[in-house]
């Protein structure tokens, strides 16, 4: 395996003799990560977690990397600012590629609001393995929600750094799928992910053979 960018030179890669593709048999699935990204209260988590309970349904083995559950972990000792946020999305690509190396479809859901970062994230993995799906919500529906009462909190100043209204929101250039929640449902925006992942997911299979 080459070598990452500033790893120590007296680190070697350990090369397993389980491949991916070996765990991916025994799951009896490709191994993909799907990326969710949009404004808080664009409906990410909702359509994530719903998406998961599907597939999960379906006999799939699969996992949500929801980005509010990792800030209580991995991310906790993680800031809003613009570089600990740039840490948020690098950590949580890398621990999506372990899922996919492990064989499993992996969603993360965080807002992960610079373009940069998510394309950096996309580089971790092999060409078709990285999903980007765009969950689109104007500024105006997101604050009329408000499902967590964090944009008053914002518009008042007790929030310093908030995306959407101290700090920017890139949209995604050329996501794989996007979903516009406010004219989809979350039944409507689970079925065309779905639809979209088990076509790629059958183009894989079609390859291998």
């Amino acid at each position: 395996m080459k070598k990452k960018k500033n790893t120590p030179a007296n680190i070697v890669w350990h090369q397993s003799k389980i491949t991916k593709l070996d765990r991916q048999k025994l799951h009896g699935h490709k191994s993909l990560m799907l990326w969710f990204t949009g404004l808080s209260g664009s409906g990410k988590s909702t359509i994530a977690n719903a998406l998961q309970h599907e597939l999960h349904q379906d006999g799939m083995s699969v996992y949500l990397l929801d980005g509010d559950n990792l800030r209580h972990g991995i991310n906790r000792n993680l800031t809003f600012s613009e570089q600990d946020r740039k840490e948020n999305v690098r950590r949580t690509a890398e621990v999506g590629k372990l899922f996919v190396n492990a064989g499993i479809v992996v969603l993360a859901a965080l807002i992960s609001p610079y373009e940069e970062d998510r394309e950096q994230a996309r580089l971790l993995f092999e060409p078709g393995e990285f999903v980007e799906v765009y969950v689109k919500c104007s500024l105006q529906e997101c604050e009329k929600r408000d499902p967590k009462g964090l944009y008053k909190k914002a518009r008042r100043g007790e929030i310093p750094q908030f995306t959407g209204i101290s700090q920017p929101y890139e949209e995604p250039q050329n996501p794989e799928v996007t979903i516009d929640t406010t004219k989809m449902s979350v039944g409507e925006s689970v079925q065309k992910i779905k639809s979209f992942i088990l076509s790629e997911l059958k183009l894989a299979e079609h390859k291998e053979e």
